[in-house]
C-alpha cells in the first residue's frame, strides 16, 4: 500500500460496504418515526414490530466495537424515551434482514404491538412521535 492509498477504515476491513442498492435498510426510507440520526447510524420505529430500531449506515454485519457501543447507546436512549427507563431490552438478532446490522429495543408487548396500535409516521428526526 502506497502513501497515496489510504488505509481502509476498520469497517471496510470487516467486509462492510458503504451502500447496497438492494438493501431496504441502506435505503432508509422515512415512513415511521425517527428518533435520531448522525453519520454513524439512525434510530427509527421498525416497520415490522413498531419498536425502536438502530441501523448502521454502512452495509455489513459487524460494526467495530466502538461504533457498536455508540449505536446501542442511541438505541437505549430511544427505547427508554418510548417505553420508560428499564421498559425493554436490546435485541441484536437480525431476523428479517440478516446482512445489514440493526438491533431493536423490545418491550414486553413487542410481538403484538403492530396489531394493537396505529403505526408511527415520519415527521422529522427527533420530533415528537406521532401515529397515523
Amino acid at each position: 500500500m502506497s502513501a497515496a492509498d489510504p488505509e481502509p477504515a476498520e469497517s471496510s476491513r470487516r467486509g462492510a460496504a458503504a451502500y447496497d442498492d438492494d438493501c431496504e435498510l441502506c435505503e432508509a426510507a422515512r415512513f415511521t418515526h425517527w428518533y435520531y440520526e448522525d453519520e454513524l447510524c439512525w434510530v427509527a420505529d421498525c416497520e415490522v414490530c413498531a419498536t425502536p430500531m438502530v441501523v448502521w449506515k454502512r452495509h455489513g454485519t459487524e460494526p467495530p466495537p466502538d461504533e457498536l457501543a455508540a449505536m446501542l447507546a442511541r438505541l437505549v436512549e430511544a427505547g427508554e424515551l418510548r417505553f420508560g427507563p428499564g421498559g425493554g431490552r436490546v435485541d441484536q438478532v437480525m431476523r428479517q434482514i440478516p446482512d445489514h446490522f440493526h438491533a431493536h429495543y423490545r418491550d414486553a408487548d413487542w410481538m403484538s404491538r403492530r396489531w394493537m396500535e396505529p403505526p408511527s409516521r415520519y415527521t422529522g428526526v427527533g420530533t415528537p412521535r406521532e401515529t397515523r
